[in-house]
């Protein structure tokens, strides 16, 4: 017997922004904030890794924070806290910034192999890109709620 498809279903990525109200010099700061990544020819942004939870918050110059990697929105939460730690000991003042989710990946097997042509065409075409040529997944999108599901042939969405 195949497992219930819901108890299938993993969160693989949170993506969340929030911002500190000030610009920062990204040099000074990846000088002084131990295991960050600053390399302005390959990225414009600071990287800098949490582990537990593990998490990456890229920091931009213009205060603007994005926090990626994360497993849950309670571990961007956290991640973001340990970062905003982190800036305040380098005498860094930071309030209290929104956080907005951007965006949830999220992983299930339905436990069946899918038709994707016959889906395309009973999902209806002005929802649906599917060009196996191009890329193997169907992509479906919703408008409301506002989501797109990647659907493959192997029955995992």
């Amino acid at each position: 017997m195949t497992a219930d498809p819901k108890e299938t279903i993993t969160v693989e990525n949170v993506v969340a922004s929030t911002g500190i109200g000030q610009e920062l010099d990204l040099q000074s700061v990846a000088m002084d904030l131990e295991g960050a990544d600053y390399d302005p020819e390959q990225f414009p942004g600071l990287v800098y890794r949490t582990t537990d939870p593990k998490s990456a918050a890229l920091i931009f110059r213009s205060g603007k924070i994005v926090c990626t990697g994360a497993n849950s929105i309670e571990a961007v939460h956290e991640s973001l806290d340990i970062v905003f730690g982190e800036l305040r000991a380098l005498q860094i003042p930071i309030e209290d910034p929104e956080v907005t989710v951007q965006n949830i990946v999220t992983s299930a097997d339905l436990g069946e192999s899918l038709n994707l042509n016959a889906i395309a065409i009973g999902l209806g075409l002005e929802h649906i890109e599917y060009e196996p040529e191009q890329f193997p997944g169907l992509v479906y999108r919703l408008d409301e709620p506002e989501v797109v599901a990647l659907l493959f042939g192997s029955g995992k969405v």
